[in-house]
């Protein structure tokens, strides 16, 4: 396995909300952008919960790929300010669309931890062996970890929004497709006004660019990518 993957984010109020949009297997695919349906699939000998999920790569009319797995997870909540943590275990399906997962299998965990600040940290940490054979194995320090660490980041920043504002999963969705267009009709300006040598028009749709990511629009920049002194694994 390589370097674990670790996000962390703060989230006004306590955990008791943040365990009910994280725990409900409904919920989860709303806000996660790594899955889009998660089933419950009953409990294994040990009491354990144990789910499928899928991740559907969307077309207007059907899904264009459908990769699946299977995870079984334990949940335990300490104390009774909340604080609790839930591990999981999971791994790809065994279809032919399934091994075309990049993620083989693997372990994690989610954090919950009241702040005295009234927040409460939300942290996940988890590790994996990579899918696709020893092309997998060399893509992955360099671009499958990131990419999936970003996409962590980013569904963390949307579960904030949505425990914090009650801005929905949706709405978060719509917001951040619509600034990427707008970012992408910046670029696209600037490129034109260079190509027919208008600087000061490029300087305006360059300058775009360069402001920051409205407060309603998830950012993965929000949320921790590695963990600081102090901070628990």
């Amino acid at each position: 396995m390589g370097r674990q993957v670790w996000v962390s984010a703060r989230v006004a109020g306590p955990p008791d909300r943040l365990w009910r949009l994280t725990q409900d297997t409904g919920h989860h695919p709303r806000w996660d952008l790594r899955f889009s349906a998660i089933t419950p699939a009953g409990t294994d000998a040990d009491g354990h919960q144990r789910s499928t999920y899928a991740l559907a790569l969307s077309h207007p009319r059907l899904p264009l790929l459908t990769v699946r797995g299977s995870s079984t997870s334990t949940a335990e909540r300490r104390g009774d300010d909340g604080a609790g943590t839930s591990a999981i275990r999971f791994a790809a399906g065994h279809a032919p669309a399934d091994r075309l997962s990049p993620l083989a299998s693997g372990t994690g965990y989610w954090r919950y931890a009241p702040q005295p600040d009234g927040r409460t940290r939300f942290t996940t940490g988890y590790d994996y062996l990579p899918g696709w054979g020893r092309l997998g194995a060399a893509l992955d320090p360099w671009l499958t970890r990131p990419l999936v660490g970003w996409a962590t980041a980013w569904s963390f920043d949307r579960l904030r929004l949505w425990a914090e504002r009650g801005q929905t999963p949706e709405r978060s969705r719509d917001l951040a497709l619509a600034w990427t267009a707008a970012r992408a009709t910046a670029v696209l300006a600037t490129a034109t006004a260079l190509r027919h040598r208008r600087p000061l028009v490029a300087l305006v749709t360059a300058s775009a660019l360069a402001l920051p990511t409205p407060p309603a629009v998830p950012s993965a920049r929000r949320c921790e990518r590695r963990p600081t002194r102090g901070v628990q694994r």
